[in-house]
Parts: C-alpha cells; sequence; structure tokens
C-alpha cells in the first residue's frame, strides 16, 4: 500500500517509544570500534515538519513529543538526534528513525534504507544524501542482502500494518531473517490496538527461539474512537542496558496521565 504517509503520526507517542529504544540501541552499539550496517524496511522520509497541516491536523505529534521531550536528559541519544533535526529543520522539526541513525552512527557504518513511496524516497535521498536508499520492498530487500557487510548491525522493521496480513507475514518474515542473520538485532515495532489484532502476531514473535525484548507501553488515544492506545517493541538480541532503557520508558508512560 502505498496511500500511508507517516507525516501525519510523525512525533506521536508510539514514535517516542520506538525512536527512544532504538537511539539508546544504537548508541551501545556504536561504542565499539568494529563498524556496523544499519537496516531499514519501511524508512518514510527522515525528516519531518510539525508545524505541516498533515501533523496538525491529527494532533499526535501534540500529545506526543511535545509534551514527552522533557522525559530525556540533553544527553541521551534520543535528546541528541531531536537537537540535530531541528538544526536541520527548524524548531518544529522531528527525525524519523533514519535520521536518528544518522546522527548517532559513524562514518564507517553503513546505512541501507528501503522505502517504496515515491515521494517519501525522494524526501529521503534528500535529507539522507550519504545513505543506500532503495526504492524497494523492504522485506525482500533485507532478505536479499542479509547476513550485510558489516555483519555487526540492526534493522528496524515497522511497517504501518493498514495491511492486515503485516500481522501474519512480519513473524515469518523476522523467523527467515534470524535464520540468515543470527547475530544481527531484529528490532520490530507493532501497534498496540484497541481491537486487539496485534496479539496473535505478537505471540508468533514470542514463540521464536533466541533471546529477545519485548517493550509495551500504553496511552490514551488521541481522539475518541482511534484504535491506537499503545506501542510495542520487540528486540531479538537486545544490546545491553536496553532492557533498563524500556523498563525506564514504561514508567514514564504509566505515569503520564490516563490510558486506554
Amino acid at each position: 500500500m502505498l496511500s500511508y504517509q507517516h507525516a501525519y503520526h510523525a512525533g506521536n507517542a508510539a514514535d517516542v517509544h520506538k525512536h527512544a529504544l532504538l537511539a539508546v540501541a544504537l548508541e551501545y552499539l556504536a561504542r565499539k570500534d568494529k563498524p556496523l550496517t544499519y537496516l531499514e524496511t519501511h524508512a518514510g522520509r527522515a525528516l519531518y515538519d510539525l508545524a505541516a497541516p498533515e501533523a496538525r491536523k491529527t494532533g499526535e505529534a501534540a500529545a506526543g513529543i511535545a509534551v514527552m521531550a522533557p522525559w530525556f536528559a540533553p544527553d541521551h541519544p534520543y535528546s541528541r538526534a531531536l537537537e540535530v533535526a531541528r538544526r536541520k529543520g527548524g524548531p518544529q522539526a522531528y527525525p524519523g528513525s533514519p535520521l536518528i541513525a544518522s546522527t548517532l552512527l559513524r562514518p564507517a557504518d553503513r546505512i541501507v534504507l528501503a522505502e517504496r513511496h515515491p515521494q517519501e524516497v525522494t524526501a529521503l535521498r534528500r535529507a539522507m544524501p550519504a545513505a543506500d536508499v532503495r526504492a524497494a520492498d523492504g522485506p525482500s530487500l533485507v532478505l536479499s542482502i542479509a547476513p550485510p557487510q558489516p555483519r555487526r548491525g540492526l534493522v528496524l522493521i515497522d511497517p504501518s500494518y493498514e495491511i492486515k496480513t503485516e500481522f501474519r507475514t512480519i513473524p515469518e518474515f523476522v523467523a527467515k531473517l534470524r535464520r540468515k542473520w543470527p547475530v544481527g538485532v531484529l528490532a520490530v515495532w507493532y501497534p498496540v490496538l484497541a481491537s486487539g489484532a496485534e496479539r496473535p502476531m505478537v505471540e508468533r514473535l514470542a514463540g521464536l527461539d533466541g533471546d529477545a525484548l519485548s517493550s509495551e507501553v500504553r496511552f490514551a488515544p488521541v481522539r475518541p474512537g482511534h484504535g491506537l492506545i499503545g506501542s510495542g517493541m520487540w528486540i531479538a538480541n537486545p544490546p545491553y542496558g536496553l532492557e533498563t532503557a524500556a523498563a525506564e520508558l514504561a514508567e514514564r508512560f504509566a505515569g503520564s496521565g490516563p490510558r486506554a
């Protein structure tokens, strides 16, 4: 599906959960001298304007990063990525995951980004001129190059799930990828929905072999009837310290106000 536009949702509470954990994981991986590979299956445009009509229409950023940014100290890797985005795009700019990765990784590290929407690909290449941007189906691309070179690294898998079959196909993709790239950090984002449609997928991910971290947070829907009531991250081979960061973030969400 090429109709999904993350500009309507950038900086929402789910982004805060996903991007804060991603930043912690990447910062830890980059501490070692050895280079690494960062992959994304659904990259988006990398840099978003929260003052744009799309973001203002939904109000999701206003209920997300606008009130949650103070949770993170200035030296937190997520805060550092926020600052870089604002230097690039102004005070209302927000970094997508590709920009977070480029902020925290080194020149020797490899960044490969997949995106199918033509307009998003154009914006992504403009925002990320040094990255390897592919106009391609993300899961197919990642499987075709796994294990990547360098072999150390992380892949972020975060489809929109507007295609309902993704709740079935993503665990199948992750199982194949883990067999091809057993040392990779595989990070899967998923929505927590009022309908519970994501639960079979979560159970299938939990049943996969190997070490993994599961992090879920809940928050109130941004408007009556909105189905998104939380955010989940399942991470295979989680880097050191990520479990603690996930627990601290969950406490922040739990104490942030009414939940669905």
